[in-house]
């Protein structure tokens, strides 16, 4: 069991539940339990309600754990999606200016397709 930190209790402050600073509400940063301290708790209360209780509780921290992982699996897909980006965007742009240089025309050619008549006959 630890206490949490003031930016911690600041974030978790609800201007509904807990009553404003001077007016009778917390004075201290709460307490909370680590999954661990949970376990421990819960292994010294006996009663049914407790038992349900601490199993609600681990179950809790094992489904935030598991939401943990995904978000760092989702960050390392994203990173790595940013860096196919930026080499994709740059061999793109070489392949429109490829292009483009294509696309200028040359200048009148020196010889006229089609037919043609030979000199003097026309």
């Amino acid at each position: 069991m630890f206490h949490l930190t003031v930016k911690e209790d600041e974030a978790l402050r609800s201007q509904i539940v807990i009553s404003k600073k001077g007016r009778g509400g917390r004075r201290y940063p709460p307490y909370a339990f680590t999954e661990h301290g949970a376990i421990m708790a819960a292994t010294v209360l006996n009663s049914k309600r407790a038992i349900e209780m601490s199993v609600f509780v681990v179950r809790a921290f094992v489904r935030m754990r598991e939401m943990l992982a995904k978000n760092r699996q989702l960050a390392a897909k994203i990173n790595e999606l940013d860096r196919r980006l930026e080499t994709h965007d740059s061999a793109i742009q070489d392949i429109m200016e490829a292009i483009k240089e294509l696309m200028v025309p040359e200048g009148p050619s020196k010889r006229k397709i089609g037919f043609q008549l030979p000199p003097g006959k026309g």
